[in-house]
């Protein structure tokens, strides 16, 4: 991925240059720094295959029927009043490509209504991580498209099922059946044609997408069969057997993808899928990212893995009461809060259905090149007179900032999934003085160093996760949870243990494409230090997976999986971060 065109050496003469060369020439400026972190890939490597449809507001991603309109609002914006670029996020958990969970159709069991089960209580904050993933199996329905009429639905029987499983093999636990219909590949365009993707259909003036009837939904729950996924924008038939087939899987405790798209790219078996939902507290539903695998022997290590449920959440809840939001120093400096706005309510379900606004950078998400670098173009004298000397300082020891224009919906999925490697440095916790607070330990070089002595060295590909033990600590409702973020921010206690530009510049020459850590920000809390480390992120192409928790349940191997949802010119992005071994 190559983020900057005013180079000298040809884009294709890279994969030929040396490491140690591509140093040498980024110091005398012969190349842009930006190029450093691309490493050519191994022809035999496991291609990843996004499946997911892109979210902005000129396409149909809501359901039309009510639902709000889906906004992103860039509200922080490098130059005089910010050093970053950040967004307001409104959306549902019925945008884009969507997880739905038991809970959209199981009343919770308290309520003693007609669908009420323990299954009702199973929020996307509480579904499991194995469950997320599995093997694709893809069930091939193109026959059905556009095949019924205006308002309705073609349906999935049960007999496509048992004849895919009479051509391919059994299905079971551990698998994912894929609905292959071709709808959103033809469908999913911007308005006005959008329209045809769900309006006109729910309005009854062009054909339906397919769907599962409910008989055929029970078939596939009953051969133990977890998770699915169609590429119709619901799972449920229109004009009347939505909830019917909605109830028939839920009930057994299926979670599905809604609005998958590409499934022409995955093979009929083989490959691993996974669907990564926002992290919602009582989350019927949510916004997410799908995604597969194709290729031994990592696309059976992950379906091995998933299957015999050897898993990790590692994402933090999202909820109004939990210090999810950075608060800013002072008064007044804070970023947008989280909210969940209800609406519609569902009386089957003594729920209402409800939206969420809140920060770009809330919760467990990606910090792409552009949150901290501006466009190319970009005259440095926007910046406050403050930043301004702070970049001066910065050039002067580490070489040109660098600019970007690269958002969430253009990073790669396999830049930010790999094999994880757990550095320990919760021994710098407690290190500062008191009389330098706001201040966060540096986790430095030596440090990355005293960890590849003992447990070998990085390798290019892997996902560095710094272990500080933050979020496991502090992460809890507020008012306690001010020691979690707002504390630390302001002075009252040490911040969290953050890599320093040094530690970065190391970790890119290693070729390490994406750092995490389980702390609100790899920036730590002293503006300077972060503003700079954020630099030499982006400069270096790099990303960031910020807010994770559970981070010492990971065991040695463990495959680190973090999918942002597809939001298109977002700076930031909510996601899902999971660990498999």
């Amino acid at each position: 991925m190559f983020l900057s065109s005013d180079r000298v050496i040809s884009n294709s003469l890279l994969p030929t240059v040396p490491r140690v060369v591509w140093v040498a020439l980024v110091m005398i400026g012969m190349i842009s720094p930006l190029t450093l972190a691309d490493e050519p890939k191994s022809s035999n490597a496991p291609l990843f295959v996004d499946l997911s449809l892109l979210v902005a507001p000129e396409y149909p991603c809501n359901w039309p029927t009510g639902f709000p309109y889906f906004h992103i609002n860039q509200y922080r914006k490098i130059g005089k009043n910010s050093a970053y670029n950040s967004d307001i996020l409104t959306i549902d958990g019925n945008t884009g490509t969507q997880l739905d969970v038991p809970p959209h159709s199981v009343a919770r069991p308290e309520l003693n209504l007609p669908h009420s089960g323990e299954l009702g209580t199973h929020f996307t904050d509480k579904i499991e991580a194995w469950q997320f993933g599995g093997e694709a199996c893809v069930v091939d329905i193109r026959s059905l498209l556009d095949q019924a009429p205006n308002g309705q639905s073609p349906l999935v029987r049960k007999k496509h099922i048992e004849d895919w499983q009479a051509k391919h093999r059994p299905l079971g636990f551990g698998d994912v059946v894929l609905l292959r219909s071709g709808y959103s590949d033809k469908y999913y365009q911007p308005f006005p044609l959008g329209r045809r993707f769900v309006a006109d259909p729910v309005q009854g003036v062009t054909p339906g997408y397919p769907d599962p009837d409910p008989n055929c939904m029970e078939y596939i729950a009953r051969l133990g069969v977890r998770n699915m996924g169609t590429d119709s924008p619901s799972m449920g038939p229109i004009p009347d057997l939505a909830e019917p087939t909605h109830y028939a899987g839920l009930k057994y405790g299926m979670i599905w993808t809604e609005g998958a798209t590409s499934l022409k790219d995955v093979p009929a078996t083989g490959a691993f899928y996974c669907m990564l939902g926002s992290k919602h507290a009582e989350g019927p539903y949510s916004e997410g990212r799908a995604f597969a695998v194709v290729g031994s022997p990592l696309a059976n290590q992950l379906i091995e893995s998933a299957k015999n449920k050897r898993a990790v959440d590692l994402s933090v809840t999202m909820s109004p009461d939990l210090p999810i939001s950075l608060p800013g120093r002072g008064v007044g400096n804070h970023r947008y809060p989280y909210l969940k706005i209800d609406f519609l309510y569902a009386p089957n379900l003594d729920l209402f259905h409800h939206t969420h606004m809140f920060d770009s950078h809330a919760g467990t998400h990606l910090v792409p090149p552009s949150y901290a670098l501006p466009p190319a173009g970009f005259d440095n004298r926007q910046y406050a007179p403050e930043i301004q000397r702070w970049l001066r300082d910065y050039e002067s020891h580490y070489g040109p900032r660098g600019t970007s224009e690269v958002t969430t919906e253009q990073v790669p999925l396999d830049q930010t999934c790999g094999y994880a490697r757990v550095i320990d440095v919760q021994s710098l916790v407690g290190s500062t003085n008191q009389e330098s607070w706001p201040a966060s330990p540096e986790i430095t070089v030596q440090h990355i160093r005293d960890y590849e002595q003992n447990k070998g060295e990085l390798q290019p590909g892997e996902i560095v996760i710094f272990f500080t033990g933050h979020t496991d600590r502090f992460f809890r409702p507020m008012p306690e949870g001010s020691a979690c973020l707002e504390d630390p921010v302001n002075g009252v206690s040490e911040g969290w243990p953050a890599p320093g530009p040094d530690a970065i510049m190391y970790l890119a020459e290693k070729g390490i494409r994406c750092v995490a850590t389980d702390t609100p920000t790899l920036g730590g809390v002293n503006p300077r230090r972060a503003l700079s480390t954020y630099w030499a992120m982006g400069s270096r192409s790099m990303v960031g997976v910020e807010f994770l928790t559970n981070v010492s349940q990971l065991p040695e191997r463990s495959y680190f999986l973090f999918a942002p949802v597809k939001i298109r010119d977002c700076h930031g992005g909510p996601g899902r971060a999971i660990a498999l071994y």
